[in-house]
């Protein structure tokens, strides 16, 4: 049985390093340039099976060179895809990312490819009826939506990854039992000045278990209907904030698996999320547990 499973994107990234964000309409000579496998969801995953836990994602893949990479990336870190379908003739989600170090900012451009929506077979509906926890961001969103009410039928938690303001999302945010958008997303769909305000429109509006609006180096708001509460940004040096986000959900949804209650969770993933960004790439700098209950210790947490 899988704990986590997942549904969204799956994202071939390139990653560009440099000093400093370019000039329009001048040449810059960059620091490096590397592949990386991205998305939301898939990043997720990843990040929790670093930390322990049995994922899976469901989805299409391209028969390209990022449908490729990928598969394999998601196999090297331990992810499942034994759910996963490979179609030819189409193109992979891509992007192309610019980290300024000067700045620790980073810019994206994407192409989301013309991939199929899934079509979850019996297989897939059982791996979500089975599991702890199902992952989900917005991507994919018919599959996404008929995953979440199987979810729902079956006692599965479900962790919505609110990072984009995606046509037609209004149909998955009832499902969400750990509701999760970034401020940006908060303030836009609710009209609120403020993330403690937005936090509590959106609790009252979808009735999750939990609200958790993220708010990158500033940590976030944890609203759960009687009281909202800051949760802190644990300080580390900034190599590469591409995937932190991503990152912080897929810890999330490991602490559900472990039991954590929600304010320990935010606690949990923010430290993951402060580890992820020590280091270059969204699923390398992903930490493994040991490191990141060494890193807790030294900031006074104990867990």
């Amino acid at each position: 049985m899988m704990q986590i499973v997942g549904v969204g994107a799956n994202v071939y990234d390139t990653l560009i390093a440099l000093e400093k964000y370019p000039t329009e309409d001048t040449k810059t000579r960059c620091e490096g340039i590397r592949k990386s496998g991205g998305g939301p969801c898939a990043t997720g995953l990843v990040a929790a099976s670093k930390l322990g836990a049995e994922c899976a994602y469901i989805g299409n893949f391209a028969d390209d060179e990022g449908g490729r990479f990928l598969k394999a990336d998601l196999e090297r870190f331990g992810v499942s895809t034994k759910y996963c379908r490979t179609l030819s003739g189409y193109a992979s989600f891509s992007s192309c990312i610019w980290l300024a170090a000067d700045r620790a900012s980073r810019t994206v451009v994407f192409d989301k490819g013309d991939l199929p929506g899934t079509e979850l077979d019996e297989n897939a509906k059982a791996a979500i009826a089975c599991a702890a926890v199902l992952m989900v961001d917005g991507n994919d969103l018919d599959a996404a939506v008929e995953a979440a009410k199987i979810a729902r039928e079956n006692g599965v938690k479900v962790l919505y990854d609110a990072g984009g303001l995606y046509a037609g999302i209004e149909r998955l945010l009832p499902y969400a039992d750990y509701l999760i958008p970034s401020e940006e997303f908060a303030l836009a769909h609710t009209g609120k000045k403020t993330a403690e305000e937005a936090a509590k429109a959106l609790f009252e509006t979808y009735s999750p278990a939990v609200v958790v609006v993220t708010q990158g180096k500033r940590g976030g708001i944890l609203c759960d209907g009687r009281t909202v509460r800051e949760y802190p940004a644990l300080p580390v040096p900034v190599l590469d904030s591409n995937g932190a986000g991503d990152v912080f959900h897929g810890a999330f949804a490991f602490a559900v698996t472990r039991g954590y209650d929600p304010y320990r969770a935010c606690v949990f993933s923010s430290a993951v999320s402060a580890l992820k960004c020590t280091k270059v790439g969204a699923r390398d700098g992903a930490p493994d547990l040991d490191s990141v209950n060494a890193f807790l210790k030294e900031n006074g947490y104990e867990f």
